[in-house]
């Protein structure tokens, strides 16, 4: 079913236009300490991103409403993670620089008016966890230890509810073709920042 539903919004609604390379689940095998501490933190973001948008929007009730079950549902993770750190006995590293999310934050329009810093607000966020929820299906497809398979593929069905949250929410407040056309513009864009990034085991992104 969770599959089912990655490639049925994957393919129809966000349609990442590249798929991650192969070689990063090995890659990341090979790293799982590194891997689980920049999940935790990626967890950890989600949610103090989630709770900024609150603070910033507080007149948008769906936004508020929507989004606050998921700041607890993030830090759920986060604290998840920790977990899975401390049962294999491997310590929680120093946060790293996501080059990922700072080569989409330079895509956001920053000047004009505020339903573009809006709808590019938004956008960001879905295609964050697109791309996550693709990751934690190759995880949960490729690695061969059989308990992180299964923890992946939680934290993948999580994700698919995730994404399309966050264009519905834009098409709450926004015209649906306006949301769309840009939309189309973002996957274009973070096509060619996956090309342009190196292949790391030691990031989620």
């Amino acid at each position: 079913m969770a599959t089912e539903l990655l490639s049925s919004h994957t393919k129809n609604i966000l349609g990442l236009k590249l798929p991650t390379d192969p070689r990063w689940v090995n890659l990341a095998e090979i790293s799982i300490e590194d891997i689980l501490t920049d999940h935790a933190y990626c967890e950890q973001k989600a949610a103090l991103t989630c709770i900024s948008y609150i603070q910033r929007y507080p007149e948008k009730e769906k936004l508020v409403e929507d989004l606050a079950p998921i700041v607890t549902e993030e830090w759920g993770h986060f604290r998840a993670v920790l977990a899975e750190l401390k049962k294999r006995k491997l310590q929680l590293g120093k946060q790293r620089r996501d080059e990922y999310v700072n080569k989409l934050i330079e895509f956001q329009r920053k000047g004009g008016h505020i339903d573009d810093r809006f709808l590019d607000q938004m956008l960001t966020m879905a295609l964050v966890e697109a791309r996550s929820c693709e990751r934690f299906k190759r995880l949960s497809e490729g690695l061969n230890d059989a308990y992180l398979k299964k923890f992946y593929r939680k934290f993948m069905e999580s994700e698919a509810g995730h994404y399309t949250l966050f264009i519905t929410l834009a098409e709450h407040y926004l015209p649906k073709a306006r949301v769309r056309k840009r939309w189309q513009e973002w996957l274009k864009y973070e096509t060619e920042v996956i090309k342009n990034l190196e292949i790391r085991g030691d990031r989620v992104h």
